[in-house]
């Protein structure tokens, strides 16, 4: 089932350059990437253990860092994090079996766009120039997703914010 997913985005990708993930279309001509709002699941993030494990990031690139448990996203060469949590004081263990038994393809990607650069490296490429990315959209996802993965980000659309799951608790970033 994976291999299909990945194969009909790839292909997919060629032809349009513009991917609807749980749904038959794109409802808007400015997005590349969007996912069906009708199920109670999200995006995962890609897990690295510590930031210096990117190899030749770019400024964009997006990562869960589980020796800190937060979502990390590098401006300018720099990492910013975007979750600190003022009230954890020491990092949470996150329990990254899922992919500790996992090998991982060093050549995987898809890219999605047509603004191909074949100098940034990553598992995902969104590269339109004037194209965003919508996030799965969840109602309360601290209330209606099970058993969520570390690094998982959706749009909760009760509150009106993007939401991350840390490993411990879901954390909520956007205007309050």
């Amino acid at each position: 089932m994976k291999i299909l997913l990945i194969l009909c985005i790839t292909v997919s990708t060629a032809c349009f350059s513009q991917v609807a993930v749980g749904k038959s279309s794109v409802t808007n001509s400015n997005v590349s990437l969007e996912f069906g709002n009708s199920e109670n699941r999200g995006l995962i993030l890609p897990w690295v253990t510590s930031e210096n494990d990117i190899i030749n990031p770019v400024d964009g690139t997006v990562i869960f860092d589980t020796s800190d448990t937060k979502v990390k996203y590098l401006a300018a060469g720099a990492w910013i994090g975007l979750n600190a949590d003022p009230n954890l004081v020491t990092p949470v263990t996150i329990d990254t079996s899922l992919q500790d038994t996992k090998t991982e393809n060093t050549n995987a990607m898809v890219r999605i766009g047509t603004n191909v650069d074949p100098d940034v490296d990553g598992i995902l490429v969104l590269s339109d120039t004037n194209k965003a990315m919508v996030l799965p959209k969840v109602a309360s996802p601290h209330l209606n997703v099970v058993n969520p993965a570390p690094g998982m980000i959706v749009y909760d659309t009760t509150s009106r914010l993007v939401a991350v799951f840390t490993g411990d608790a879901w954390s909520f970033w956007g205007p309050r």
